[in-house]
C-alpha cells in the first residue's frame, strides 16, 4: 500500500549519544520520520505532531515513565509507546505493559535491533489498518442508497425515506417483496451506512438450510454435541456481534426453530448445543421474506408472537412493474456496467426497444432484467439494442396469463407452463432461462401443477 505520510517515531532520551545512535539506526529507513528530545518537556512542547511511535526512556530527569505514558494516553491516544530502561525490573514492565506500553525493551546490547523490529510490525500493522479503513470505506460508498437502488419512482423514493431512519436506529427490520426486488441489497444498504458499517454483515438463507442443522447454523454447537461434531463452532449469532444479521426467507422457518429464535430475541441471548454457557450478543437483525407473514400467521405456519417481534420497520420493495420508467434507467445501468466489464463500446437502446421494457411486466424482477439486458448486449451487433434482441415474454402473451384475483402461485404456474410447452418439455431450459431450480419444476410436475411430455420426463430424469 502506497504510503503519502512518513511514520512520525519521536525518541525521548536524556542520554544524547544513546538517542543519537537510535536516530541512526532508525533514519536509514527512507519512510521514517525521526525527531529526538533529551526531556519530557521539550517532548510534550511537541507532542501536538501527532508522532505514530515515541520510544521513551523509562528514567528522564524531569518525569518518570509513568507519569509520561498517562500524559500520551491524554493527548495522543493512538500514539504507540516503546519503553526503553537501563533496568530490567519485570514487575515494572508488566505494569507498563498493562498501562497501554507496546513493548518493553532493556537497554542492552539487542536494544536498538528490538526497536527496530518492534517499529515495523507497527508499521505493519498500521498499514494494514490503513487499508482495512479505505475498504471500508469503498464498500460504504458501494452502498449508498442512490448508486446502489436505482430509480426516481414515488414507490422507490418511499423505500429510500424509510431507509433513511432505519439506518439512524438499530430497530429490528423487516423487508418484503417479491422475488428478485432487491431484498439483500436493502439490507446491505442498511448496515453499510449505519453505526455498525464498521462490523460484519453476516447473511443467512433460511430456506437454503435443512431444518436440522438450522439451529446449528445460528447458535453454534460445541465439540462433541451431536455425530459429526469434531469441534466447536461459533454459530451466526456470534459471527455477526456488533454487526447485522441478514435472516432470509425467514417465512421458511419450521415452528420448532420459531420458539427459539424467539427465545434468542428476547433475552438477547444464546445457547450453543450441547453446552450450558448462556452466550449474550448485540446484533441488529433484518429478516427479509416474499411471503404475507400475516397469511401465514393465519395459516398457522408462523408464530404470531415471533411476527410482532421481527415486524420492527416494516420496508416493502415494490415490484418492477409497479415503478414507473425506473426499468429504463436500471436498463442502462446494466447495460453500461456489462459493456465496461467486457470493454465493450457503450450501446444504446432504441424507441422500440424501450417500449417493449416499459410494457414487459418482469415477474423476474431485477434479476430478470439485468439478465435480458446482458444478453440483449451481446446479441445486438451494432451500437443499437432492438425490440428482437430482448428475450422476453410479449405483453400480450402475459396478458393471458391474466387472472382476476389470481395468486402469485398461480401466476407462476401459467408462466411455467407457457416455457414449458414453447421449449417442447425441455426442464433444464426452462430452469435456465427463469432461473428457477430443476428440482422446483419436477416438483411441480410430480404433484400435477404442471403437464409435460410423460417420454421426455422419464428420459430427462433417469438421463
Amino acid at each position: 500500500m502506497e504510503n503519502h505520510r512518513p511514520f512520525k517515531i519521536f525518541i525521548v532520551e536524556d542520554d544524547l549519544w544513546y538517542s543519537s545512535m537510535l536516530e541512526y539506526n532508525l533514519s536509514l529507513n527512507p519512510d521514517y520520520q525521526v525527531k529526538k528530545f533529551d526531556s519530557a518537556k521539550a517532548f510534550f512542547a511537541n507532542i501536538h505532531e501527532k508522532p505514530d511511535v515515541v520510544s521513551l526512556d523509562y528514567s528522564l530527569p524531569d518525569m518518570n515513565g509513568d507519569e509520561v505514558m498517562v500524559r500520551i494516553r491524554e493527548q495522543s491516544p493512538d500514539t504507540k509507546v516503546v519503553i526503553l530502561s537501563g533496568q530490567e525490573d519485570v514487575k515494572i514492565a508488566i505494569d507498563l505493559l498493562k498501562k497501554g506500553a507496546y513493548d518493553y525493551i532493556t537497554k542492552d546490547e539487542d536494544a536498538k535491533d528490538r526497536l527496530w523490529n518492534a517499529i515495523q510490525h507497527m508499521r505493519e500493522n498500521a498499514d494494514l489498518k490503513k487499508e482495512l479503513e479505505v475498504l471500508k470505506q469503498e464498500v460504504a460508498s458501494k452502498y449508498d442508497f442512490s448508486k446502489t437502488i436505482i430509480g426516481t419512482s414515488s414507490s422507490i423514493k418511499r423505500v429510500f425515506s424509510l431507509m433513511e431512519k432505519a439506518v439512524k436506529t438499530n430497530i429490528t427490520i423487516s423487508v418484503t417483496g417479491e422475488t428478485g426486488t432487491g431484498k439483500e441489497v436493502v439490507a446491505k444498504c442498511v448496515h453499510y451506512n449505519s453505526d455498525r458499517r464498521n462490523q460484519p454483515f453476516v447473511a443467512v438463507n433460511v430456506a437454503a438450510i435443512p431444518k436440522d442443522l438450522l439451529e446449528s447454523e445460528l447458535f453454534g454447537h460445541e465439540k462433541g454435541a451431536f455425530t459429526g461434531a469434531v469441534a466447536r463452532r461459533i454459530g451466526k449469532f456470534e459471527e455477526a456481534s456488533k454487526g447485522t444479521l441478514f435472516l432470509d426467507e425467514i417465512g421458511e422457518m419450521d415452528l420448532n426453530m420459531q420458539s427459539k429464535l424467539l427465545r434468542a430475541l428476547q433475552e438477547r441471548e444464546i445457547t450453543r448445543i450441547g453446552s450450558n454457557e448462556v452466550v449474550k450478543f448485540d446484533v441488529r437483525i433484518v429478516v427479509a421474506t416474499h411471503k404475507n407473514l400475516i397469511e401465514e400467521v393465519k395459516k398457522g405456519n408462523f408464530r404470531e408472537d415471533l411476527y410482532y417481534r421481527l415486524l420492527g420497520l416494516p420496508i416493502h420493495l415494490p415490484p418492477l412493474r409497479d415503478r414507473e420508467n425506473d426499468v429504463l434507467l436500471i436498463a442502462k445501468h446494466y447495460m453500461d456496467q456489462f459493456c465496461r466489464e467486457n470493454k465493450m463500446p457503450v450501446k444504446n437502446f432504441s424507441t422500440d426497444a424501450k417500449k417493449k421494457l416499459l410494457t414487459h411486466a418482469f415477474p423476474g424482477n431485477i434479476r430478470e432484467l439485468k439478465s435480458v439486458i446482458e444478453l440483449a448486449t451481446v446479441m445486438a451487433e451494432g451500437n443499437e439494442i432492438l425490440p428482437e434482441h430482448l428475450n422476453i415474454v410479449s405483453q400480450n402473451v402475459l396478458e393471458s396469463f391474466a387472472v382476476k384475483d389470481a395468486t402469485l402461485k398461480e401466476f407462476n404456474i401459467k408462466l411455467l407452463q407457457y416455457y414449458l410447452d414453447l421449449y417442447n418439455s425441455d426442464v433444464m431450459k426452462v430452469a435456465r432461462k427463469l432461473d428457477v431450480g430443476k428440482s422446483t419444476i419436477y416438483r411441480m410436475i410430480q404433484n400435477k401443477e404442471l403437464s409435460i411430455n410423460k417420454k421426455y420426463y422419464e428420459s430427462a430424469m433417469f438421463s
